[in-house]
């Protein structure tokens, strides 16, 4: 474990880094701020400890810094003119502690102990979310960086989203990523495939019913705007949704409270709704099959994910992604790609998308020589 001391005052800097070092951590030390950045830059350390009164560049800018560059180690804040104002200051910019000097030995092994276990658990819940919500958006071409860029500024909002876009393009990463990014981030996350719904049990699924409402109500049951309550509801593929259905959500939307199918009271419900389907929805709105004010409502933001082909850029990008992740979860050896058989998949057409992309990968890495050449490529997937 590595431990940044930063204290303009060299007996505190070397005492502390003697004492920690006799407890078996690593420790740097840098005697001002503008140090302490260039450090902090260049290596990753578990913890820092930073003096708030120093020349120059003090404590509380070398924390925001810190924290504005995204640095996501546990920053515990030293001083000696310390005052409960000051504590919770420093605490609202995210520090992660405050320590009064002198320095209580026990205080800051605890301190670091405290600090250690909030880094292991945003860890491991980084990885629970990655497994939860899948792969991530990948790319660099511009189509990809504006998307980027709007989910930026819509995910902290409370905004209805319509995704566009066709199938296997990636519409459900971008509507995952808003939920990540948002405020609601802790709370449920619930996906609907409004397609893969009979159109006679969506509204059961949604709002959910009553014991007795219907034949097969066996007992009650939590609809997923319900389900979803504090959080975002993804409804998938909306365009195929019932008239019947269309109008109930425009009503939960409008109100923000439903009736179970069956019950006669209403229920509260706070949830964010984003929409995806592949659809042209004013086509759609003109056959008379979506309703025109859902639309609306539903499209206050409208994103368009682009169709593989129109970012031909990002192939190679997204072809050693998929090695990565298929070699990681399946055990299968990684293999390379030659040259040339990267630009037969950038050469080729792509009618199904990101999904196709990762399921020719999959095959290759399983049919194929290492590296996948292209003949391969010509025997497998053309």
């Amino acid at each position: 474990m590595k431990i940044l001391i930063v204290d303009d005052e060299k007996a505190i800097r070397n005492s502390l880094k003697e004492i920690l070092e006799m407890e078996e951590y690593q420790v740097d030390t840098a005697e001002n701020g503008t140090e302490a950045l260039e450090k902090a830059d260049k290596e990753k350390f578990d913890t820092i400890f930073c003096d708030i009164k120093m020349p120059g560049i003090d404590g509380i800018e070398v924390l925001t810094t810190l924290i504005e560059r995204g640095v996501e180690t546990p920053i515990v804040m030293i001083s000696g003119h310390g005052d409960i104002s000051t504590a919770v200051d420093c605490i609202k910019k995210g520090a992660f502690d405050f320590i009064e000097k002198p320095l209580d030995l026990n205080r800051v092994l605890i301190t670091i102990k405290n600090a250690t276990d909030k880094a292991t658990l945003q860890a491991e819940t980084k990885v629970l979310k990655k497994k939860i919500y899948g792969q991530e958006m990948i790319g660099e071409s511009e189509s990809i960086r504006h998307i980027r860029e709007m989910i930026a500024k819509v995910a902290p909002t409370d905004a209805s989203v319509l995704i566009t876009g066709d199938n296997g393009s990636g519409k459900e990463l971008v509507a995952r990523s808003l939920h990540q990014l948002s405020n609601r981030s802790m709370m449920p996350y619930i996906e609907v495939n409004c397609a893969a719904i009979p159109s006679e049990l969506i509204e059961s699924e949604l709002f959910g019913h009553k014991k007795g409402s219907f034949t097969s109500a066996i007992r009650d049951h939590k609809g997923k705007f319900e389900q979803a309550d504090g959080g975002t509801l993804f409804l998938d593929e909306i365009g195929d949704m019932s008239l019947a259905a269309q109008a109930k959500v425009l009503r939960v939307l409008q109100e923000r409270k439903l009736t179970p199918v069956g019950g006669d009271k209403s229920i509260e419900v706070n949830v964010r709704v984003v929409a995806a389907t592949n659809k042209n929805l004013a086509e759609e709105i003109a056959k008379g099959n979506f309703r025109e004010d859902l639309y609306h409502r539903l499209s206050v933001i409208v994103f368009r994910v682009p169709t593989l082909d129109e970012r031909k850029d990002d192939i190679p990008l997204l072809v050693n992604y998929f090695l990565d992740q298929i070699s990681a979860s399946t055990a299968m050896p990684r293999k390379e790609f030659s040259q040339e058989a990267i630009d037969l998949l950038v050469a080729k057409s792509w009618t199904g998308n990101i999904r196709e992309l990762r399921n020719v990968v999959e095959r290759l890495l399983i049919l194929g020589g290492n590296p996948v050449s292209a003949q391969d490529v010509k025997d497998y997937v053309f």
